[in-house]
């Protein structure tokens, strides 16, 4: 086989035409801020698709799920010290696996993440481990759970169980905008949920994110935070901490031009999640596991390969080293072997208790352990599934320009690591 002449990519953006209508308007009109008429109706469209009351345009996800922890922490635990963060010194309950984005605002507010594991039926925080946290911390009232990859796992159930506890919970919907749990958006099941618009997002603005929530109270106090807090008075006056977080009206226009192909994306990355699905159906791997009730918006294709039919694989925080064995493969040959052809893949998500700044962190699997270390589950120790889909995973190439031919030859790339 030859290289791809043009490289196959992981996800990028699918651009229309439209969004330069929105763009332009911007520009015409002079509104190039972060106020005009794209933000408003980007934060209508928002509300509506993810079945929420208020959306509030901001400079990205990370932002939306800042100001929803930094409320959430003043509803729980009271305004702090302006030196010290709403959540100082208390345990927050996060997803394992997953980009730190979804965590990082936790810390930020000076929480200690405690980490949940995943579950293996659908690669998302398990709801038995997280019922197994709040026996051990009862005193926790704060959860923030993501959906990965666009394939849900059962929000509606860690909702329930956060009720059962009296806590709030934080939807990190980045991922699965469009998806459906019971027929139930995802985006909409949080007290406060959050969705991107990053560039290789379902759909695009290059940058941006909304904060979703039904309190009109929730939503006034993020908006204010995100224009640095001020207050209404005719000078600057500020009376708490804020931040430049507002979204821009020249991305508001890009993302305002996305919105009416989202569900168009979603069909192209199903179809693609499809073939990749029959074409390694004779092979020893396993596709992200779509959950009974679930419509997934498929983002990313993913795949972990069968214990029995991985080769000998280690890997340092920095590099990876692997044995070739005849009918065996790893994700670091398969991810080397798609780089060589020019195509591009990428590790699963590095669970987050297996990253060096929190390896110190409590980490609770359904069991009930309080630590599982890393590669504790091939010693015998307790079940780390997180790590487990991290050490036999991969997210395959999964662009929606990616034509079929393109992706039959990605799935015969995949074949060939096996012979």
């Amino acid at each position: 086989m030859h290289k791809f002449e043009k490289k196959v990519w992981l996800a990028t953006p699918t651009m229309h035409g439209e969004e330069m209508k929105y763009v332009q308007q911007a520009y015409d009109t002079n509104w190039m801020s972060t106020v005009g008429e794209n933000i408003n109706e980007v934060e209508r469209i928002a509300a509506e698709k993810a079945e929420m009351k208020y959306a509030v345009g901001l400079s990205c996800c990370t932002a939306a799920l800042h100001l929803a922890v930094k409320h959430a922490g003043e509803t729980l635990y009271g305004k702090p010290a302006i030196s010290h963060g709403a959540l100082e010194g208390k345990r927050v309950f996060c997803s394992d696996m997953t980009f730190d984005a979804t965590l990082n605002p936790v810390v930020y507010e000076g929480g200690i993440p405690v980490f949940i594991d995943t579950e293996a039926e659908s690669w998302n925080m398990d709801p038995v481990a997280l019922e197994k946290a709040f026996e051990m911390y009862p005193d926790v009232k704060l959860v923030v759970s993501a959906e990965l990859y666009g394939f849900p796992g059962r929000m509606d159930l860690i909702k329930e169980i956060c009720e059962k506890h009296g806590a709030l919970l934080i939807e990190d919907a980045a991922e699965a905008m469009g998806a459906t749990i019971y027929g139930r958006q995802c985006g909409s099941f949080g007290d406060y949920s959050a969705v991107s618009y990053n560039g290789n997002k379902i759909i695009t603005g290059s940058a941006g994110g909304c904060l979703l929530t039904n309190d009109i109270e929730v939503a006034n106090k993020a908006r204010k935070w995100s224009t640095q807090a001020r207050e209404n008075a005719p000078w600057y006056q500020h009376e708490e901490v804020g931040y430049n977080y507002r979204m821009s009206n020249v991305i508001a226009g890009v993302v305002r031009g996305q919105y009416p192909y989202l569900e168009e994306h979603i069909a192209q990355k199903k179809a693609i999640y499809e073939r990749y699905k029959a074409g390694f159906k004779d092979l020893p791997v396993q596709m992200n596991p779509i959950m009974e009730g679930t419509e997934p918006n498929y983002w990313l294709s993913a795949m972990i390969i069968d214990k029995e039919y991985m080769c000998k694989q280690v890997r340092d925080d920095s590099k990876a080293l692997y044995i070739n064995e005849q009918g065996k493969t790893c994700p670091t040959e398969i991810l080397e072997t798609l780089a060589s052809y020019n195509a591009e893949g990428r590790p699963i998500w590095k669970p987050m208790h297996m990253q060096p700044m929190y390896r110190m962190h409590e980490f609770v699997t359904r069991d009930g352990s309080g630590r599982c270390r890393t590669n504790a589950y091939i010693a015998g120790g307790c079940v780390d599934v997180g790590a487990d889909i991290f050490e036999r995973g991969l997210c395959l190439p999964s662009d929606n320009k990616m034509t079929a031919e393109e992706q039959e030859k990605v799935i015969e790339i995949v074949k060939s690591c096996f012979n």
